[in-house]
């Protein structure tokens, strides 16, 4: 096989650093680039690098931003009472869409994995802990993280950390989506529909 040139090569090679992307991926987005005008493909660089100088993380909550704070802890209209906690900021912009919670949030930037060398001190924990002792309006902490051994070792941990502060913590229920079928839900989905069972 022969090899790309030099240039493709390093573009394919760039791009399949990006997660999700593999080789043959890769290869066709080069392509693909390659094939834009040169004011499409300087344009498209441009917002990559544009994004990467402007975006940063807000100080308070930790979401991404290009604003400090961001639009969700300036929001007065947002209830100062309820921060639900999630993993990443692209789960911020999944809470939204739903377009029923009104309260703030607190992005972690990962969750705690033993196997994978990441302890508490490792994600944005500390700073709600600052967050929470600056904040007595504070009533209560959804905890959102994803429904696999990490996420629930991260709600665990963040439970046991603010008990002994009166705080109410919750954990989003997890179980059968809407439109599936119970026999083809594996056993710890079904478990968890059914612990977060509700009356009718």
């Amino acid at each position: 096989m022969r090899e790309y040139p030099r240039p493709l090569n390093r573009l394919v090679n760039e791009l399949s650093k990006l997660p999700g992307i593999g080789g043959k991926t890769a290869q066709r987005l080069a392509f693909h680039i390659l094939s834009l005008s040169d004011q499409e493909a300087g344009e498209l660089a441009n917002a990559i690098v544009g994004a990467k100088k402007s975006l940063h993380y807000c100080s308070i909550c930790g979401n991404l931003t290009d604003q400090d704070p961001c639009i969700y802890c300036s929001d007065e209209s947002r209830d100062p009472s309820v921060i639900c906690v999630v993993e990443t900021p692209q789960d911020v912009i999944a809470m939204e869409r739903i377009r029923e919670y009104k309260g703030r949030y607190h992005v972690l930037h990962g969750v705690i994995s033993p196997a994978e060398g990441t302890g508490p001190n490792d994600i944005n924990l500390k700073s709600l802990i600052v967050r929470l002792q600056k904040d007595d309006r504070v009533k209560e902490i959804i905890v959102a993280t994803n429904p696999n051994i990490e996420g629930e070792a991260t709600a665990m941990y963040i439970a046991r950390l603010l008990k002994p502060t009166g705080i109410k913590v919750t954990r989003i229920a997890h179980g059968i989506p809407v439109g599936g079928d119970l026999e083809y839900a594996d056993e710890v989905t079904l478990l968890k529909a059914m612990e977060g069972r509700r009356e009718l």
